[in-house]
């Protein structure tokens, strides 16, 4: 008896000896081979599928862990197919045994023994079901038990198990049947998506709802007996409808998506920064609005909505229709390249406020200029005179932005452009002029956004950040802090369009610094705002480029500007920006913003930096020594011992003496100087304005055509004097344009005050 017990023992032994090496040599001929196509999902930062898209092999198959799935559906799911699955080693003898039984018993199939393992590898490797597959799938089945953990592998069934159609997967599932994520299931969701599976056809969502309620509560009836859930639970669950309908494709974000899926091609879940109940509040806006815009022949619009503390952004509408084909929805508004209008003009302020050449009442005149043949003009065609930076910038005035970049460069501006990042600018930089202060360049929506943003934060950059795993986390000073709080508290001064009469009510509406910008031709219609917790920008036109007459930034762009402060942020705790320590307080004269004279009666107070805002004295007024019978003007060269006066006349620029005449502004000129006086002036010769000095003109000699002349001078000058290639031409009255002739080739063009100051040009001139 003993010496037969050994011969089995040992019999047993070498079986499994043999069985153990033909296991391993099997696996190396025949190794697993797991390949999951997964689709890739987009998401919110809460989970929330945001956008999908079809897997591979035109699966709707989401890649999920046990860790995002509901308890409820992984214990079901379990006691449903395999209560014994954390017991056995792929193959349940016993089920095998019990099923061999039956089978045998009632001459049919009658009941099946294959594990949660084995229904892994029979969606992994799909086969008819035969005796020899079987076999296959049980060998297969202890290779993926000895390959993969327990986890593992419920997380690949977690993942294949099929739902019809093309979907599979409980999230697929899940989100497609009852839009939500696995893990805020309820416990009769569970159940139905536990019995789905063993008849995809005939418990098809949507056809047979009523089938599919009747076979769930069979099996919430088990459960209970069971004990696998509370009664209470499972009563609640019974009652709870089935109405299931298969949802479309979660398609929220298609622009953003497909720049996500194209920068992280090797991930199948692309967690972004958006926030739902953000994103769907802004979408609903967006869409909204742009119906009414579509009155006007206005089709497009795009947002961005920006955390200032954090970079990231949260929410995100590239288009307000991304399936409206025919005016181009498919376009990312956030992310196509357009004129910025006058939306850097800020930017250039901050930087000239840094450089020391400006403060917000500085005074900069508002008259006709001309760059080297380049004439800005304001948006309505009109000039100001002398402006204060703060009445320039709210006003979003062309001319006096266009000269605070000429004392800038055009460079400091480009070089901050680039290092912000504005890609095309970059790409641009060596071609850009003045004119990039008024929409002469390329810009993104996101750009210009994150721009304003930095403003926000103390004028330091950083790069949005639009999914948690964003690698560039840089960040490095713009602007200085004081810039970036003078320049707020300007923007902050607008009138704004949504601002109620009544103060009450205005209690409630966040406050925002904002600025707008219109493209030329009228294509292009932008508004961006910011306060301590959000920036928000908002572009609006058509896509095509084509222009509209009443498109603009503050008309279009605007008021939903304002729409989307008001819902985001409504009845927020009013926190504002501190004036920094390096932001200081003092008296100007309000006719310069200069440093007060003896003669200035008419002082306010100006924010300024100290040791960087300008310490030069107002010359708004000069002291002139005149006769008593004010005829006569003197210098101190000529001026009599006695018998003489002082008094104080205006002192404009030679440019704005010009433009004061041009617009019939009358005011008080120093009287004409002693003629017996010898004394030779050197200094503030005529400034030749027209024409341009070292320019190319292309007339038709045939026809006659004239150029014009014309100069800047100082007030005390009556009279010039104009010479063509140092021959005398006319005399003229001081601002009187005169018109010549030229001839072909290069001319010198010189002029002459009535105190014998000159200035020399020289310019060139060939036939058309």
């Amino acid at each position: 008896m003993i010496r037969l017990f050994r011969k089995i023992i040992r019999l047993i032994l070498i079986c499994s000896i043999v069985l153990f090496i033909s296991f391993i040599v099997l696996q190396w001929i025949f190794p697993l081979n797991i390949n999951i196509p997964y689709s890739t999902v987009v998401t919110a930062s809460d989970g929330t599928v945001l956008h999908a898209y079809l897997s591979k092999d035109f699966k709707w198959r989401m890649a999920v862990t046990s860790k995002e799935v509901s308890p409820n559906l992984t214990k079901a799911l379990i006691q449903k197919e395999d209560k014994y699955f954390y017991y056995h080693y792929g193959v349940n003898p016993v089920a095998v045994a019990r099923a061999i039984f039956n089978n045998l018993r009632h001459q049919r199939k009658t009941s099946g023994a294959s594990t949660i393992t084995m229904q892994v590898i029979r969606l992994l490797y799909p086969a008819p079901r035969t005796l020899s597959n079987k076999i296959v799938e049980s060998f297969r089945a202890i290779q993926l038990e000895w390959s993969y953990s327990k986890a593992e592998i419920l997380n690949l069934y977690l993942n294949l198990v099929p739902y019809g159609g093309n979907i599979e997967g409980v999230k697929a599932a899940s989100v497609f049947y009852f839009d939500k994520l696995p893990s805020a299931l309820s416990l009769a969701e569970c159940v139905t998506l536990c019995i789905i599976p063993n008849r995809p056809n005939s418990l098809r969502p949507g056809r047979y709802n009523d089938v599919i309620k009747s076979e769930r509560n069979k099996w919430l009836h088990r459960f209970e007996k069971q004990k696998l859930f509370s009664k209470s639970d499972i009563h609640d669950a019974l009652y709870e409808p089935a109405d299931l309908q298969r949802q479309k494709a979660p398609a929220l974000i298609p622009q953003l998506a497909f720049r996500l899926k194209v920068k992280y091609p090797e991930k199948n879940n692309i967690q972004t920064t958006l926030i739902p109940s953000m994103q769907h509040k802004l979408q609903v806006l967006v869409y909204n609005y742009s119906k009414r815009l579509a009155l006007k022949n206005i089709y497009n619009a795009s947002a961005i909505i920006i955390d200032n503390k954090t970079r990231k952004v949260l929410a995100y509408i590239g288009s307000n229709d991304a399936t409206d084909d025919e005016h181009h929805g498919q376009v990312d508004g956030v992310n196509a390249v357009r004129s910025p209008g006058s939306t850097l003009k800020p930017l250039v302020y901050a930087l000239a406020i840094d450089k020391g050449l400006l403060t917000p009442l500085s005074v900069i005149n508002d008259i006709p200029v001309n760059y080297m043949g380049y004439s800005p003009e304001n948006f309505n065609s009109r000039f100001n005179g002398p402006v204060t930076v703060e009445f320039a910038l709210s006003h979003s005035l062309n001319i006096p932005a266009v000269e605070t970049l000429n004392k800038l460069g055009v460079n400091t501006l480009t070089d901050a452009l680039v290092r912000s990042n504005f890609q095309s600018v970059a790409a641009q930089q060596k071609k850009l002029g003045l004119s990039v202060v008024l929409g002469g360049c390329g810009v993104k929506l996101s750009e210009l956004s994150n721009l304003y943003c930095t403003f926000a934060k103390e004028g330091v950059y950083a790069p949005l950040q639009f999914c948690d795993y964003d690698s560039s986390r840089y960040s490095f000073p713009l602007i200085s802090n004081s810039a970036a709080y003078l320049i707020t508290e300007m923007l902050s001064k607008l009138v704004r369009p949504d601002m109620p009469n009544n103060y009450e009510s205005s209690l409630h509406i966040p406050k925002i610094a904002w600025k707008t910008g219109t493209s030329y031709g009228r294509r292009d219609a932008w508004s961006i705002g910011y306060n301590k917790r959000y920036t928000i920008g908002v572009w609006v036109g058509n896509f095509d480029g084509s222009g509209v007459a009443e498109l603009t930034g503050a008309e279009m762009a605007t008021p939903l500007l304002f729409d989307i402060f008001n819902s985001v942020n409504y009845n927020s705790s009013g926190d504002w920006f501190i004036p920094p320590s390096g932001v200081n307080f003092r008296l100007v004269c309000s006719e310069s913003g200069k440093l007060p004279n003896v003669f200035c009666d008419k002082q306010v107070m100006d924010e300024f930096i100290p040791g960087i805002s300008s310490n030069a004295v107002c010359t708004h007024e000069k002291e002139i020594m005149v006769s008593p019978d004010e005829k006569i003007s003197y210098c101190t060269t000529c001026a009599p011992s006695a018998g003489y006066k002082k008094i104080l006349f205006p002192n404009p620029d030679p440019d704005l003496l010009a433009f004061y005449k041009s617009e019939h502004i009358n005011i008080s000129l120093p009287p004409p100087h002693n003629p017996s006086c010898s004394r030779i002036f050197r200094d503030t010769p005529p400034q030749i304005s027209s024409p341009v000095n070292n320019s190319e003109y292309i007339i038709d000699l045939k026809s006659g055509d004239k150029l014009m002349l014309s100069c800047n001078v100082s007030s005390d000058v009556h009279t010039v004097y104009w010479y063509l290639n140092d021959i005398f031409y006319r005399a003229a009255d001081a601002g009187e344009h005169l018109f010549f002739t030229p001839q072909k080739g290069t001319i010198k063009i010189s002029c002459a005050d009535d105190k014998g100051r000159n200035t020399d040009i020289n310019i060139s001139v060939r036939n058309l």
